[in-house]
């Protein structure tokens, strides 16, 4: 087993840990957001348990993965709506909101050294796992800002959420210009995936 995919697992258990913790807290505390990221992250975590173990054609699985990360941002869409419209953020201790920010750092980090190492990959699991890896950074990007804004002070009401609707926005953006990436790199180049 390669490093990637070694680290690749690794960062689907914690994944699968992270969305669990989601899902159960927003149940929980009855919050929408804490729930519907849950699901994200649960969603993306089985797109790239589906990359790990896939053996059949690559091209089915880039396009695959790229659809479903344009499906995700258009459902993120609605988080961003309930975010402006209802539910404000989770406001968490100082230390777990730390201990929220150290996670979503290390995932941008890790995100951006497989970007780097993948630039001039050709093959469909590097390719697929580094934007999954991307668009799991900046949902976490969103989700760890929601929860600072509102647990320390110093923004207004409106103010927190007008940074909501942008940062949520921009996210959105983001996710589906990961999937139309795979979708497009697949539909030029199959023949030199593998």
């Amino acid at each position: 087993m390669d490093r990637t995919l070694k680290l690749a697992l690794v960062s689907l258990l914690f994944n699968m840990v992270y969305s669990a913790y989601h899902i159960i807290f927003g149940i929980a505390t009855q919050s929408w957001w804490l729930f519907t990221v849950g699901i994200h992250y649960a969603i993306l975590s089985i797109v790239r348990f589906g990359v790990l173990r896939h053996k059949g054609q690559k091209c089915f699985l880039v396009r695959f993965t790229g659809i479903m990360l344009i499906i995700l941002s258009v459902s993120l869409v609605g988080t961003v709506i309930l975010a402006f419209v209802k539910d404000r953020g989770t406001i968490f201790p100082l230390i777990a909101m730390l201990a929220i920010a150290t996670y979503t750092f290390t995932k941008i980090t890790l995100a951006t050294i497989k970007w780097v190492k993948a630039r001039k990959s050709t093959s469909a699991k590097t390719l697929t796992l580094r934007n999954i890896s991307f668009a799991n950074a900046f949902v976490s990007i969103f989700s760890l800002q929601r929860s600072m804004l509102v647990s320390f002070e110093g923004m207004s009401e409106m103010e927190i959420r007008i940074m909501n609707v942008a940062t949520g926005s921009a996210v959105c953006i983001i996710v589906f210009l990961l999937g139309l990436n795979l979708i497009y790199s697949q539909r030029n180049k199959p023949q030199k995936y593998s």
